[in-house]
């Protein structure tokens, strides 16, 4: 070791590999950094629901300026808005009733099912409760 440390010119050898080696890690890291983000967005890519608008569809408005007000159980979306107008490249023109008529980007848009879905639900679930009760009652 004594001999290494007084060795100036094996010193310097040795610090140069080190530094290559360095240089070797830090070049892997970025490879695969760039194969993770080259999977990563074509997971994702494969997982994008297009959405095809037509005039006359009802639809829901993400309201992005929401996030200034906190509010765990505030819904994000807002509407129903009718489509007047379809515009290339993804743009479309919506109109509300008291809002008025105006052009957002479409990837703020999403289907608004109509229809009224909880009378369904509840019947369904008061003659289960009431079974249930009549089974429990019974002897």
């Amino acid at each position: 070791m004594k001999k290494l440390n007084m060795d100036l010119k094996a010193m310097g050898e040795k610090r140069l590999l080190q530094l290559n080696e360095l240089d070797e890690f830090r070049m892997e890291a970025y490879e695969n950094s760039r194969i993770y983000k080259e999977r990563a967005k074509k997971w994702h890519d494969m997982h994008i629901q297009r959405c095809e608008f037509m005039v006359g569809q009802k639809v829901l408005l993400y309201n992005s300026r929401l996030k200034l007000f906190p509010g765990k159980l505030r819904s994000k979306w807002s509407g129903p808005y009718t489509i007047t107008q379809v515009f290339p490249h993804g743009a479309v023109e919506i109109t509300h009733d008291s809002k008025g008529t105006f052009k957002v980007n479409g990837q703020r848009l999403k289907y608004y099912w109509d229809g009224d879905f909880s009378k369904e639900k509840s019947t369904g679930h008061r003659l289960f409760m009431h079974v249930t009760w009549i089974e429990l009652a019974s002897p």
